[in-house]
């Protein structure tokens, strides 16, 4: 069973096109988000005044990206303001957000004219990213598993929230997937020209995330294996692989960096690093970290590891969050796997299930030469399954739980072993009557999960399937970036327009500036102030409700239950999902 290329590219590009058209008509309804905050205005920051003090902790390619547009627009970037020049003391962590806020909102820009714009190169960066996948996976298989992949990808909830947004997610994962693909190229055919290809593109993967670290023991645990399957020497293989690693710092890393440090003062780089990284529990790396800054020539890699230290204390120290009716700073072990399930399209579960059974299957049916052979011959296929495994086991053990987002590197190559697994069933059922109602069976639940998909438009970043109890009861699972990221206060101004409202107490989670856009309408909502609402309208981010709303996980020792006055009245409206309105009498 195979479709000829012509049909193949045809429907590759309809899918393609269908995902650029719900990215794009979602994201113009979309609010800034809370990260966007920070990341549109620095990547402004690096392409304008080639210094990098702002959101260090992320490496600067896809704020770089989505920033470029913007270099188009003639805008004003507060340079001379305090919050940028920051003489008096070491800049805090929340600089980087009173820097956005006036640069979007207080120098005389149109803040939903650089949100848009810079929205636009996520989203062309998104669907580069969905056509990659599918000629990688049509080169190595067919052009049915394929299409199947690109399926899966092009109504993905998950990519279609975060990939028309200005964050890192989406780009981390377009840098895993060329990483991977790049360095089985390499492991296959060791050359030269190989070596510089995957040293190349695995500095580019280093420059998106820094999370993205993880290629290293992937990669040494997948040479190793290919080594001893194909009883390869190994010295060789791991010289060629430490020349990879060197090529992707010294010829990529490296002068990004120095790009983009150049007017970075030197005392400010190094106050700023001080004051980012002196908590950290490894005191070494603090001090070679320090000492680097202070040497002009390592200044660039300095600021590098500085962002990688930063990442790995964030890490360690964990981070807030609401999940089913707890509120807690470490982390549970429930967290990934739970929102695996409810943010997927029930239908995915089921096709993921139907794979995963024919494969034990298959192994049960086959002896141990037998299965070595096969491996042999698809090598590709286990090295993708080991960094399945090997990321989800990293991401349960891990102490920050923040959203589904951070799962998405396992995304696009679960979507190929699913589509290869379903592909192998069709091969293996011999009678003609049975193949073809697999295969009706299967194309059924594909447009169930494009259905899903398409009839969640324009709330992607809210979805929830029916396990959860849909979209509407999601965020008793979990809020933040999995249902509210301050996406839907357009819909607020829209509401209090149309209700013509003259006062509202506003508590919001998100990017956007409600001073700005609601001037003397917004009163501030401070719930940890008050014991009972205030009259007339109100408005809650679902974000900030269930953490007022939440009870207290073990060893959780901050405040909690503020939002218990608010227990007894019921919102008269939404602001798409995430924005309750009450209306006080």
């Amino acid at each position: 069973m195979n479709l000829n290329n012509k049909v193949t590219n045809v429907i590759a590009s309809i899918l393609l096109g269908l995902m650029f058209t719900t990215a794009f008509f979602s994201m113009k309804g979309d609010s800034l988000t809370f990260d966007e905050l920070a990341h549109v205005s620095a990547g402004y920051s690096y392409l304008t005044q080639q210094d990098y003090r702002l959101n260090p902790e992320h490496p600067p390619l896809a704020k770089d990206i989505t920033a470029f547009p913007l270099l188009f627009l003639n805008l004003n970037f507060p340079s001379d303001e305090q919050v940028w020049l920051q003489e008096d003391s070491a800049p805090a962590w929340w600089v980087q957000f009173d820097l956005g806020r006036e640069f979007l909102y207080n120098s005389d820009n149109n803040p939903q004219q650089i949100i848009f714009w810079s929205r636009l190169a996520a989203i062309i960066m998104l669907i580069f990213f969905g056509w990659l996948i599918f000629q990688w996976t049509r080169k190595t298989t067919n052009n049915v598993v394929a299409l199947t992949t690109l399926t899966f990808f092009a109504f993905s909830p998950t990519f279609l929230a975060h990939g028309r947004l200005t964050n890192t997610d989406v780009g981390a994962v377009l840098g895993m997937f060329l990483a991977v693909t790049c360095w089985l190229k390499f492991l296959k055919q060791p050359t030269w020209k190989n070596i510089l290809l995957a040293g190349l593109v695995f500095g580019l993967a280093m420059l998106f995330k820094f999370s993205l670290i993880l290629l290293i023991p992937f990669f040494v645990i997948i040479t190793l294996l290919y080594a001893f399957l194909f009883s390869k020497p190994i010295l060789p293989y791991l010289t060629k692989s430490l020349l990879v690693g060197l090529t992707g710092f010294i010829l990529v890393i490296w002068p990004i960096y120095q790009l983009h440090v150049l007017n970075y003062p030197a005392e400010q780089q190094l106050r700023d690093t001080i004051a980012d990284i002196s908590g950290h529990p490894i005191p070494a790396a603090k001090d070679m970290v320090i000492w680097m800054t202070k040497q002009e020539p390592l200044r660039a890699p300095a600021q590098y590891l500085r962002g990688v230290l930063m990442a790995s204390q964030r890490t360690a120290w964990g981070n807030t969050t609401f999940f089913n009716g707890q509120i807690s700073a470490s982390s549970w072990k429930t967290y990934f796997p739970s929102l695996y399930l409810f943010k997927i399209p029930l239908s995915f579960h089921l096709l993921s299930l139907l794979a995963l059974g024919f494969s034990l299957l298959w192994l049960k049916r086959n002896n141990k030469k037998e299965i070595i052979n096969s491996i042999r011959h698809n090598f590709w296929l286990i090295a993708l399954l080991i960094w399945i495994i090997f990321y989800w086991l990293i991401s349960i053990a891990g102490n920050l739980n923040i959203g589904i987002r951070h799962l998405l590197p396992v995304f696009p190559f679960t979507y190929i072993l699913v589509s290869f697994g379903l592909y192998q069933i069709i091969k293996a059922i011999t009678k003609e009557k049975i193949q073809q109602t697999f295969i009706l069976s299967v194309f059924l639940l594909l447009i169930l999960y494009a259905a899903s998909s398409l009839t969640t438009f324009p709330h992607y970043l809210s979805y929830y399937n029916e396990l959860a109890g849909g979209t509407v009861n999601g965020y008793k699972t979990a809020v933040d970036s999995n249902y509210d990221w301050g996406q839907d206060f357009y819909r607020l101004l829209a509401f209090i327009e149309k209700e013509n409202i003259d006062k509202i107490h506003l508590d919001y989670f998100g990017g956007e500036d409600p001073e700005y856009w609601l001037k003397e309408k917004y009163v501030k909502l401070n719930p940890k102030e008050i014991k009972e609402p205030p009259k007339g309208w109100l408005a809650v981010s679902v974000n900030q409700l269930m953490g007022g709303l939440a009870e207290p996980a073990p060893g959780f020792d901050q405040e909690t239950g503020y939002y218990n006055w608010l227990r007894n009245y019921s919102p008269v409206a939404k602001a798409g999902h995430s924005i309750f309105i009450y209306k006080i009498e």
